[in-house]
């Protein structure tokens, strides 16, 4: 169709020779994917085709947790936030995570860890329409999480009635800290486990097995807080000690600096636990006064922005200022704006086919010992407040 031709810089091998000003820029893979057959593997078709805006800081997120974050001297910390269990991403994507080695230490919302009970009992929830007519639902007794409906008192009641049970059992009559009220937890639900024959259901049961603590910053803030405050008016022993939480989780991340690892956040959605994952670096610096720089990896999802002031769409760049994180690894942060239950397990199924499972580091075996080295160098380093 005429003379009309390419310039032969276009029709020569790509890619071309940039001057050194622009070659700093123009060096990332090219967008040219090839097309999409349907006989991709999920990380394959997440390394070729999610190239640019959120599909590209997926890939990131991916790459980075899978090539950085699951190294061997890595401790990584995760934070879920909302109520992702009910929506199934408890037993699709946090369970193989810790069953393969990839989540040392886990910081939650309450209600994700009372409604994972619901699955360790086998009492079922089900998919419905967020546009059920709510007042009917109510009426009838359906109780609705979005489009998520389970049964108020089959589901419930009965969840809460024998977790009263557990609560009141002589183990639970003392003060302690909720990674020791969910360590406890987790073993009743992986008996549940064994008798109803559904292993693998129960993010507690999972973490009480492979020894990682769990951890909830606002404990009164669900079904959990609110039935051991109930049986408080029965004079139940049980008492919730939060400060046992902030001195455990920051010795988790100085004990791990201490043994020359570095450490990596995987956030799920933002909240208190984010803050709480976070602000374990803060406390070595500020109330421990010691000398420390931050988180050296940095993964988040969330649909916050971060113009609004609130603390869950606070970038990475932003908790420079506060030493949560490494100003020297802000390279290896990566926040992507996409719904949790879409991002999360991408990435799981991402991280368990590109890597094997790393050695369980059973960090709640250790706490003793943690909670040794913070007592020491909090006394060190504070001998005049």
């Amino acid at each position: 169709m005429g003379n009309v031709k390419l310039p032969k810089r276009f029709i020569s091998k790509y890619p071309h020779k940039f001057s050194k000003g622009k070659q700093q820029f123009l060096r990332g893979k090219r967008i040219l994917p090839n097309p999409i057959t349907g006989k991709e593997s999920v990380p394959d078709l997440i390394d070729n085709a999610f190239l640019a805006y959120n599909a590209g800081r997926l890939q990131e997120a991916c790459r980075l947790f899978t090539e950085k974050m699951l190294q061997p001297k890595v401790t990584v910390g995760m934070s879920l936030a909302g109520a992702m269990t009910p929506a199934g991403v408890g037993s699709s994507a946090v369970i193989p995570l810790i069953n393969a080695g990839f989540v040392d230490w886990i910081v939650s919302t309450g209600a994700n860890l009372y409604h994972d009970m619901h699955h360790a009992m086998n009492m079922p929830l089900f998919r419905g329409s967020p546009f059920s007519p709510d007042p009917e639902l109510r009426k009838l007794g359906v109780v609705r999480i979005y489009d998520i409906l389970l049964d108020y008192n089959d589901v419930l009641m009965a969840t809460d009635h024998v977790l009263r049970q557990m609560l009141m059992q002589p183990e639970f009559q003392h003060e302690m800290g909720t990674a020791e009220l969910h360590h406890l937890l987790g073993k009743y639900c992986a008996e549940f486990e064994e008798q109803t024959g559904r292993k693998n259901s129960s993010v507690l049961a999972a973490a009480y097995r492979a020894g990682v603590p769990c951890y909830c910053p606002s404990p009164g803030d669900s079904t959990i807080g609110m039935n051991i405050a109930g049986l408080e008016l029965r004079n139940n022993a049980l008492r919730i000690n939060s400060s046992r939480d902030v001195n455990e989780t920051t010795g988790i991340v100085l004990a791990a600096k201490r043994a020359g690892f570095k450490t990596g956040t995987l956030l799920i959605g933002g909240g208190s636990p984010k803050n709480f994952t976070l602000q374990t670096e803060p406390q070595i610096q500020e109330v421990l006064r010691v000398k420390e720089e931050g988180h050296d990896y940095f993964i988040q999802f969330t649909d916050a922005r971060p113009d609004t002031g609130g603390l869950s769409g606070a970038t990475p760049h932003e908790a420079v200022t506060w030493g949560k994180v490494d100003p020297q690894r802000l390279p290896d942060a990566v926040v992507c704006y996409v719904d949790s239950t879409v991002a999360f397990p991408l990435l799981a199924h991402y991280a368990m086919s590109r890597c094997r499972p790393r050695k369980l580091k059973r960090l709640y075996d250790k706490i003793p010992a943690i909670m040794e080295l913070v007592t020491t160098e909090y006394w060190k380093h504070n001998k005049v407040l």
